[in-house]
């Protein structure tokens, strides 16, 4: 349901930043885009105090302040990056162009993959697709002082901590897995859409879920992410629980995706950033996969192409595994197996 009062759309100022602060101080609504991750981007409603009622929990957690120097590289369209913008300003701390001259920085896995010789000393915050264990200790080797969180553009913060594997809520959140789907309640959840559709679903208990599959265990959040689902020769395979069964034997990033097929519509597909994981992830998948949930073609690529958002653009992944006769290289993507 659309909101009664007509947000301030954000995006299209020439300074969004500003224009979130004007709209706090008049105590009105904003309206921003989601990343686009999906095929159909859409435009969340919230109020401005909903972020900034997390600023103080960010502050204790990564030790930002007044004198701090924020590098936040990603485009303000995308709302992890507007939002660490937004709280700089709000903080006084300076934005930096550059990482080098950062004391705190705001990036992608990606991002933070590509700028690990800058990033010493930093306090980097990390977002928009799960950071592995795996880069989370070689960021740390490299001097970085690394954190993640999960969240969304509806729900804002859900969950806090070192990498994907070892998420707790973060403070001021509820957290419950219903049905195998991740619901929070909390007083960062935007208020809805600014159109009748999405993915955003409330229960009569005020908890919210954008759809995310995940398990809570001894308070340890893991997000599977939506249930994106690829059909081969007539089966459905769930992405996310493969990719959760493969990345814990990889060192590099394991991706899954389905590369389109003239005859059985698609085939499960797995991309390797290190190729030198290929005998361990294949060897698990052999072990613990079976019939269509089992990959049929094995690449490398060790820089993963990625959206604006810079989240990984599967979409690309999945056209470049499918493209040519299934040998040598994809325009970027060498065939292992």
């Amino acid at each position: 349901m659309r909101p009664q009062s007509e947000p301030v759309r954000v995006a299209r100022s020439a300074d969004p930043v500003a224009a979130f602060l004007d709209a706090h101080e008049a105590g009105a609504l904003v309206a921003l885009p989601t990343s686009g991750s999906s095929s159909q981007p859409r435009t969340v409603v919230r109020s401005t105090a909903s972020w900034v009622r997390s600023f103080p929990h960010v502050e204790a957690l990564t030790g930002l302040s007044p004198s701090s120097r924020v590098w936040v590289p990603g485009p303000l369209s995308s709302t992890m990056n507007l939002f660490a913008a937004v709280h700089a300003r709000c903080l006084g701390a300076e934005l930096v162009p550059g990482a080098r001259d950062a004391t705190h920085a705001v990036v992608t896995p990606a991002a933070l993959d590509r700028s690990l010789p800058d990033l010493a000393d930093v306090v980097v915050v990390v977002a928009g697709d799960g950071l592995s264990p795996a880069l989370h200790a070689r960021a740390t080797e490299a001097g970085a002082r690394v954190c993640h969180y999960y969240g969304a553009a509806e729900l804002s913060f859900v969950a806090w901590g070192p990498h994907r594997d070892a998420l707790a809520p973060f403070p001021g959140v509820e957290v419950e897995v219903r049905g195998g789907e991740v619901w929070v309640r909390s007083a960062y959840v935007c208020e809805g859409y600014d159109a009748a559709s999405g993915p955003l679903r409330f229960a009569p208990d005020g908890f919210a879920t954008v759809g995310d599959r995940g398990r809570l265990e001894n308070g340890v959040l893991t997000v599977l992410g939506r249930p994106d689902a690829v059909t081969t020769a007539g089966a459905t395979v769930w992405v996310p629980d493969v990719e959760a069964l493969l990345r814990p034997v990889a060192r590099g990033e394991v991706v899954v995706v389905g590369a389109p097929h003239e005859r059985l519509g698609a085939v499960l597909s797995v991309v390797l950033t290190d190729a030198e994981d290929l005998g361990a992830v294949r060897d698990r998948a052999r072990a613990v996969l079976a019939g269509a949930e089992r990959p049929r073609c094995w690449f490398h690529e060790p820089k993963l192409p990625l959206t604006d958002a810079g989240k990984v653009d599967r979409k690309r992944l999945a056209d470049l595994a499918g493209s040519g006769d299934g040998t040598g290289s994809h325009d970027g993507l060498r065939r292992l197996s």
